[in-house]
């Protein structure tokens, strides 16, 4: 039998912690980087000056591209930048 000291389980501990925390840095890191690159639904509105029905006008008719994360809609910067040039 062998006998495990304080001082053995106090580095078991401290390391287990350090394990713990890289783990979740990593997880967290992940997660930022899969947030779409895009325009939030306030912001596409103020650069276009249309209202919410206009927008979901747009996206019905496929003029906007769009994806729903959560509960917050972003919308494709090249399409909003293409809707601009086209005068809208």
């Amino acid at each position: 039998m062998e006998m495990v000291t304080k001082a053995e389980l106090d580095q078991f501990r401290c390391q287990l912690l350090a394990d713990i925390k890289e783990v979740i840095r990593a997880e967290i890191c992940s997660v930022k980087q899969e947030q779409p690159k895009g325009y939030r639904t306030k912001d596409v509105r103020r650069i276009l000056g249309c209202s919410v029905n206009k927008l979901v006008s747009l996206r019905i008719g496929r003029k906007i591209r769009w994806k729903k994360v959560g509960g917050t809609v972003y919308y494709n910067k090249e399409d909003v930048r293409k809707l601009l040039e086209e005068g809208y």
